[in-house]
């Protein structure tokens, strides 16, 4: 009787991976937002005008705010306040700012006055669209971190002395599967039929993953309401660890943690593995297009395997670090995957273009992102006295969100920089592709219109016989200066094809107010733009500087990573040892 009423949520399996799976469901739908636009730099750079290095400030804004001070606040929330009120807020900032992102990409911002207005200030060069986007974006990347950090408490909380390992490696295998779902996912929906209401095709992933951030807030709130149990059962056996941590918690404690040499160590090795990685993730899908002259959507289905090939993994090496350890040794052999795999993206791919070879580089990229985060993550606990766990992960966070927000930025400025000309050369041909499209919608209307209105001059002028043949009409009406109608023409059929074709202008991006001669115009002076700077009908990017930039951060990261074993080696850390204990 006694060990029943002792017997606590977490000693469920079943209760405790739920629990799990509930959390995880919230960043799932948060890496699918994050990576959204990754598949469509093309597509945007066509539709919004954004450069590289417009995309690559995009990138970086999901950061500025933590790296300016607000993750280290959320880390202090999250000592302060729980794991529940730190989770609900980081679950309402993210889908408050993916509503400010849909909002600035949309028709209804783009050309209205605020748009114009935001253009007009020139902040860092960037259009409207962008900057609405970018505010939305920093909004969303400080509740996802937030919502990182109180991933991790949460786990070390329910898995304690339990499957710890394989739990953090769960849950970062289904929100890694979220990557793998959105570049599949947003190339399709974007050029699909789906949302019509919504006309441009680069606005539609972002509305479907807006509407998945509000679920991910509806399994945070159904977690909470177990883990409010869950504090009941700890306090009455006096084991509420949030409780005392919130007693015990001072600021001050932050500066400890930054004196520590041992988390510099770890900071240092994922700031930099980091860096090359995520930012990688927002180019990589472009590289695979220039590299080998494949369209988006093909060079997303490559990319996609990445994510999947560690959601795969990780769990199980979560579940070999529980049990073996090797943690430390996992770091490193996570970086010397990764400078493998970048050396052959920049190198070996361009010269020669397989897909075989991108297919098994991306795979073992993966392997590399599951190693990593697996022996990185679980590891904190170990390093870092429990009372400040939280804030010592938030700075941690902190570190990395420094590089992620610089790198994106510095990546785009690389590209850009070492491709002169080739950022106007893709402007130029999506701008005629764009205008040709409509003009030549255009033009297919007008010529249904004609081929109408000469139906009926030509019924006008052979009434009222009724028996009139064609052949008739065309005697009547014999000219060389007047057209002539295809014998089977159906002027009904015709009617209603003209009637739709209206109808759907607006999903064509085309408004009312059109201006046709004046679009016309403009698509002759792009034609003769083209021709006078010798743009090529294909430009393309040569990534091969920018993936050596990778390279480094992969080679520096693996030095921190042998620096860290050494540590562990000389003080015993027990990185290398098992986390369940006989």
């Amino acid at each position: 009787m006694t060990q029943t009423i002792q017997r606590k949520l977490n000693d469920s399996a079943f209760v405790r991976w739920t629990a799990l799976v509930l959390i995880a469901l919230m960043m799932f739908f948060a890496y699918m937002f994050v990576d959204m636009m990754s598949p469509l730099q093309s597509l945007i750079e066509g539709q919004r005008g954004w450069s590289p290095e417009i995309f690559g400030t995009y990138g970086s804004s999901e950061y500025i705010l933590n790296v300016f001070g607000f993750l280290i606040v959320a880390g202090i929330i999250l000592d302060k306040m729980g794991i529940r009120f730190t989770g609900t807020l980081s679950a309402s900032l993210m889908v408050i700012g993916a509503t400010i992102k849909f909002y600035g990409i949309s028709d209804w911002f783009v050309g209205s006055e605020l748009d114009v207005a935001m253009t007009s200030w020139n902040i860092m060069g960037l259009p409207g669209s962008a900057l609405m986007a970018c505010l939305g974006f920093m909004i969303f990347g400080c509740g996802c971190e937030m919502a990182g950090i109180t991933v991790s408490r949460a786990i070390a909380k329910w898995f304690k002395g339990k499957e710890m390992a394989m739990a953090m490696g769960l849950e970062m295998a289904i929100a890694r599967i979220g990557v793998f779902a959105i570049f599949t996912m947003s190339p399709a929906v974007a050029y699909s039929d789906m949302f019509s209401f919504l006309p441009t095709q680069v606005v539609k992933p972002v509305f479907l993953c807006t509407v998945l951030l509000i679920i991910g807030l509806l399994c945070f709130l159904v977690f909470n309401v177990m883990d409010k149990k869950f504090d009941k059962q700890l306090a009455a056996a006096g084991e509420n660890e949030e409780a005392s941590s919130e007693e015990e918690f001072k600021i001050s404690d932050v500066k400890i943690i930054l004196s520590s040499k041992i988390f510099w160590l770890v900071a240092m090795l994922c700031v930099l593995y980091y860096s090359a990685i995520f930012p990688f993730q927002r180019y990589a899908t472009n590289m695979f297009e220039n590299n080998l002259g494949i369209s988006a959507i093909e060079a997303a289905n490559i990319f996609r395997w990445f994510p999947i090939g560690a959601a795969i993994i990780t769990p199980f090496l979560g579940g070999f670090l529980d049990k073996r350890g090797k943690g430390a040794s996992m770091l490193i052999l996570g970086a010397l995957l990764m400078i493998v795999c970048h050396l052959i993206f920049a190198l070996v791919l361009p010269k020669f273009p397989n897909l075989l070879l991108a297919y098994s580089a991306i795979v073992v990229l993966g392997v590399s992102f599951s190693l990593v985060p697996a022996a990185l993550w679980p590891s904190v606990p170990k390093l870092m006295p429990e009372r400040y766990l939280g804030s010592a992960y938030s700075l941690i966070f902190w570190v990395q969100n420094v590089g992620l927000c610089l790198v994106p930025m510095l990546i785009g400025y690389v590209l850009n920089t070492t491709n002169p000309g080739v950022s106007d050369a893709f402007e130029n041909k999506s701008q005629i592709a764009t205008l040709e499209e409509k003009v030549g919608y255009i033009d297919q209307m007008n010529k249904l219109e004609a081929d109408i209105l000469l139906y009926d001059e030509l019924s006008a002028a052979v009434a009222p016989e009724a028996e009139a043949t064609a052949e008739v009409k065309a005697e009547v009406l014999e000219t060389e200066a007047k057209p002539t109608l295809p014998e089977d023409f159906d002027v009904e059929k015709a009617k209603a094809q003209l009637n739709k074709m209206r109808n759907d202008m607006a999903s064509k991006g085309i408004s009312k107010d059109f201006d046709y001669e004046k679009s016309t115009s403009q698509l002759e002076e792009l034609k003769a733009q083209k021709a006078e700077n010798n743009y090529p009908d294909n430009p393309k990017y040569d990534y091969t500087i920018t993936m050596l930039l990778f390279v480094s951060f992969g080679v520096l990261a693996l030095f921190f990573g042998l620096w860290l074993k050494r540590e562990d080696k000389k003080k015993g850390y027990g990185l290398e040892l098992p986390n369940i204990k006989e």
